[in-house]
């Protein structure tokens, strides 16, 4: 199946660099550019893509407003393009319906990887790299006041399973900590990005916090 992937960025030689990149991979297709998140959703509509690769910084409408409306208005997937030391926007993005994002630096085989693992449904944020990127953005959010209502949805065990996600736990860790196997781990979070009606593990881990299940720094 070939993987459909919109580009949003107002800088032309970034588009050019990914397109290229994307290029080399057999099961990807670039079927739109945009300059400006506007210009992204309305593409977005035109040409159904799997997964949008999605900067912020953008002239107009910016890439979180436009994230927002995409993933709202449709299935689709968007991976926000960052520099993560920099750019403080990007807990913004994800909240908003953002399934990870990637540096523009990435490389190119990781870059290739990510857009599969995104349009298969997974998160594109790392264990190691959820907390960092939680951690540093969460300080600044207020507590969502259903959060915690939402979370009683959950069996006692979901609930561990949800904190230790959080926490930047892979579901390799997660089955060591808990005595269970990794599938046994796997079917936890599954069942709990289910129930409270989460795109994905990235959505898991901000209503965790959100919630006051987990704080920033412990």
């Amino acid at each position: 199946m070939t993987i459909r992937v919109l580009l949003a960025d107002d800088q032309a030689l970034v588009r050019a660099g990914f397109r290229s990149l994307l290029a080399r991979s057999r099961d990807v297709a670039v079927v739109g550019e945009a300059a400006d998140g506007a210009e992204a959703v309305r593409l977005a509509a035109s040409t159904r893509p799997d997964v949008v690769l999605m900067d912020i910084r953008m002239p107009g409408t910016d890439g979180i407003t436009a994230t927002r409306s995409i993933v709202t208005d449709r299935d689709c997937r968007v991976v926000i393009l960052t520099t993560f030391d920099t750019d403080e926007h990007v807990f913004a993005a994800l909240r908003a319906g953002a399934s990870g994002f990637l540096t523009k630096d990435v490389e190119p085989a990781e870059l290739r990887r990510a857009v599969a693992a995104v349009a298969a449904g997974d998160a594109l944020l790392s264990p190691g790299v959820t907390r960092r990127v939680i951690e540093r953005f969460a300080r600044r959010q207020d507590l969502a006041p259903d959060a915690g209502e939402r979370l009683a949805a959950l069996t006692t065990r979901e609930l561990e399973v949800v904190r230790l996600v959080a926490l930047g736990l892979s579901n390799g860790e997660i089955a060591e900590r808990l005595v269970i196997s990794p599938l046994t781990a796997k079917t936890h979070v599954a069942r709990a990005i289910a129930k409270l009606d989460v795109r994905d593990r990235v959505q898991l881990v901000i209503l965790a916090y959100e919630s006051g299940l987990v704080r920033p720094g412990r």
